[in-house]
């Protein structure tokens, strides 16, 4: 627990950072606050010895590290009424009754996106993270039948598939047989590399090569499971980010951005509430130096889509909480109208 002088350099610190992206000197705070400059140098050695402010290579002033703004969201931030305009705003959005959800839906990221700079994202229910129960191909006619996927939460997922020519459902029997016992529990997001590496083995490798067609037919169908409906606005918003004028970061986040992996930053996030995740705790190598911050949504009585804002650490957190959290709860009103 912070001292409350700490706690006070501390939020003057992240909210002058915020605001200028300059790491941020004693001589700057000591405008702020009625404390001499060799006293803030103190507070600020102490508060980086506690993992709270980084020192970085270009300055001798300070920054909040990933510890210093989970500190700030959680114990530091003010309540601010000036932010009462975007919640108008967004009233007035969802109070258009004529507008179907898919473009309401569509309307809110922009929304969001241009009150806070950021990019936004929306999910419908993802598939990425389930485990596979059963799988079970019905035959329709002739080459075409149904891939059904029952999953450990309980959905099952259809998609109708074409075979090629002369299939034998008998045979098909058998390759059913080989996918659901080395595909069982099996995470839908790894079925690719789980089949390309059960694929190689022996006992299993003349049959699944010798059906080398139903399996790709299979995999494209597993894809078009995973992904989720998504709605996805202001991507380029990080090209104005000081933190992003490295052009190779740049490049790995709209490579990201454009790979259809965005449903990866969601798996594993909690379907309860608010999650922020700062920097080095992103698993993604591109999201690095970004906060995610993830809101579920209700899309009915037992399944939950995601909104998220991606944006630097050097987020305007005092904004962008109760923004999304206000915009998740319209979504959530949304789906029961």
């Amino acid at each position: 627990m912070l001292s409350e002088r700490q706690e006070l350099v501390l939020k003057l610190i992240t909210e002058v950072y915020v605001k200028t992206a300059e790491p941020v000197g004693s001589r700057t705070l000591s405008k702020l606050v009625d404390f001499s400059p060799a006293t803030l140098r103190n507070e600020m050695a102490d508060l980086e010895e506690l993992g709270y402010l980084e020192k970085t290579h270009t300055s001798s002033g300070r920054i909040p590290s990933d510890k210093g703004y989970h500190y700030y969201i959680e114990r530091l931030i003010t309540n601010n009424d000036s932010f009462d305009k975007s919640f108008t705003v967004i009233d007035e959005l969802f109070g258009n009754k004529k507008m179907k959800r898919e473009e309401a839906i569509k309307q809110a990221m922009n929304l969001l996106s241009q009150l806070t700079n950021y990019t936004t994202i929306a999910l419908g229910n993802n598939a990425y993270g389930s485990r596979i129960k059963k799988i079970e191909l019905v035959s329709l006619y002739e080459n075409t039948g149904i891939l059904l996927i029952v999953t450990n939460r309980g959905h099952v997922e259809s998609k109708q598939i074409v075979l090629p020519d002369a299939t034998d459902f008998t045979e098909m029997a058998r390759v059913m047989e080989i996918f659901n016992d080395i595909l069982y529990d099996c995470p839908i997001g790894k079925v690719s590399e789980k089949l390309h590496y059960e694929i190689n083995k022996e006992d299993i490798n003349e049959i699944l090569v010798y059906n080398k067609t139903i399996v790709d037919t299979f995999l494209e169908a597993f894809t078009m499971f995973t992904q989720s409906k998504y709605y996805l606005s202001g991507q380029n918003k990080m090209l104005y980010q000081p933190e992003f004028s490295d052009v190779n970061k740049v490049r790995d986040l709209l490579d990201f951005f454009d790979k259809n992996d965005i449903f990866k930053l969601v798996e594993n996030t909690e379907k309860s509430g608010l999650s922020i995740k700062i920097g080095r705790e992103n698993s993604i190598n591109a999201m690095q130096d970004c906060t995610v911050i993830t809101v579920p949504y209700d899309l009915n009585a037992d399944t939950k889509g995601t909104i998220a804002i991606v944006g630097p650490t050097r987020m305007e957190y005092q904004k962008v909480i109760p923004l999304i959290k206000y915009l998740a709860a319209h979504m959530s009103k949304l789906y029961k109208e």
